[in-house]
């Protein structure tokens, strides 16, 4: 039974890579594809090349060092921090 299951599973999974590929659904997403495009093939990139200096760079690697004197907790409070909206307007 359960081989069965994986098989159809398996043989319906074409269709639904076919409907992802349809195109995009909005003009916002068209523009969003657009650009990552562009970043995947490396057209948009700056001629300038981003440096930083020496001041920067010392900052950056202080600050990450920094991170790592915190300790991650076993779970998250979920009581702790407030509460969250629902957005529901009550």
């Amino acid at each position: 039974m359960k081989s069965t299951l994986l098989c159809l599973t398996l043989l319906t999974l074409p269709l639904t890579t076919h409907a992802i590929d349809a195109g995009p659904a909005s003009p916002q997403q068209q523009e969003t594809e657009g650009w990552l495009l562009l970043q995947s093939r490396n057209k948009a990139a700056s001629p300038t090349p981003q440096t930083s200096t020496p001041t920067e760079r010392e900052l950056s690697m202080q600050r990450w060092l920094k991170s790592y004197q915190h300790e991650i907790p076993e779970f998250f409070d979920q009581d702790q921090g407030g509460k969250v909206d629902s957005g529901n307007g009550s």
